[in-house]
């Protein structure tokens, strides 16, 4: 099967023919359809999880994907062959992904039957994405007219972030860095932008919000861009970042709740955000298709933050 590995870590993804895996007990042999791409991906590249979980290489790469049940090993009762399922397909040794034809991985993994209402390779594109947006909305509390300012809102997690939010009520302040980012943003529910290139998004929040905003989600910014960020939240109010960046004795100091942002993924979150795109009320916001070839450029732009929205890469 053609797959994307790396030698060891930090090496340059390549596209190379790998064996076809052979089904375990427990687990099941899925045939991709399509995978989704996420910066954590890269992370994985550089060995984010050595020491954590056991790994194989050559590595393959990737987490997310839609696919096709081909064989399901002894003891497997939640799948059958022919079930499209979409999740998280990381399993330990990390190193067999999704960046592959195929992949077997255990049927305990966050998998969950795909949407039916959308072309089947777009589940790709929601998975951790997806299930990080609705898990920060479970967890920050935030209600019904709240207000929340949310930082790479042009992201993917961004971008399911506002959606998501905007079903509940909740007022969106979204950053974008031109019109085409605002628009897009606007579509999606977001009621206000502020265009981080032209104007100093802390010094037009406390403007117009001088008492602060009741929440922060923050994708993308550094040590010291966050500090200043959370300055804006209402004391008892809710700072989550997915950068890792947070400084939790800051937050104790300000009052607020919240930090570093880790998704614990499942199949109730997955099914929920079947339900809400099978029944309209979230749109996928793929950006881009590519395939299995292009998908070391397509890694190395997002190492870069030069991606927007959600990229899947096609089989």
């Amino acid at each position: 099967m053609k797959a994307i590995t790396i030698s060891q870590f930090k090496a340059t993804p390549e596209l190379t023919e790998q064996p076809t895996p052979a089904v375990k007990a427990g687990s099941m042999l899925v045939r991709i359809i399509a995978a989704g791409i996420n910066p954590f991906d890269t992370k994985m590249i550089d060995g984010i999880l050595d020491g954590q979980m056991p790994h194989h290489f050559p590595m393959i790469p990737g987490v997310d994907a839609v696919g096709v049940v081909e064989e399901i090993g002894e003891g497997v009762t939640l799948f059958k062959v022919g079930d499209n399922i979409y999740g998280q397909f990381l399993h330990a040794p990390v190193g067999e992904g999704t960046f592959a034809e195929f992949i077997v991985v255990p049927e305990k993994a966050a998998l969950a039957l795909a949407p039916k209402k959308i072309p089947l390779q777009q589940a790709a594109a929601i998975p951790t994405a997806g299930m990080t947006a609705l898990q920060m909305i479970e967890k920050s509390g935030l209600k019904h007219e709240q207000i929340v300012l949310v930082v790479g809102a042009t992201g993917g997690v961004g971008l399911f972030f506002i959606q998501l939010a905007a079903m509940q009520g909740i007022y969106v302040i979204a950053t974008a860095s031109d019109e085409n980012g605002a628009s897009k943003v606007k579509k999606l529910g977001a009621k206000e932008t502020i265009n981080y290139k032209k104007i100093s998004v802390a010094e037009e929040i406390r403007r117009n919000y001088p008492d602060g905003v009741d929440g922060l989600i923050d994708m993308v910014s550094t040590p010291d861009a966050f500090k200043e960020m959370t300055a804006l939240v209402k004391k008892g109010g809710v700072a989550f970042t997915t950068a890792f960046v947070a400084d939790d004795e800051d937050l104790k100091r300000k009052g607020l709740q919240g930090g570093n942002f880790e998704l614990k993924g499942n199949r109730t979150l997955l099914d929920a955000l079947s339900d809400a795109v099978d029944n309209g009320a979230v749109k996928i916001p793929l950006e881009r298709e590519i395939t299995l070839a292009e998908t070391p450029a397509a890694l190395a732009a997002i190492k870069k933050l030069n991606s927007k929205g959600k990229t899947i890469i096609v089989f």
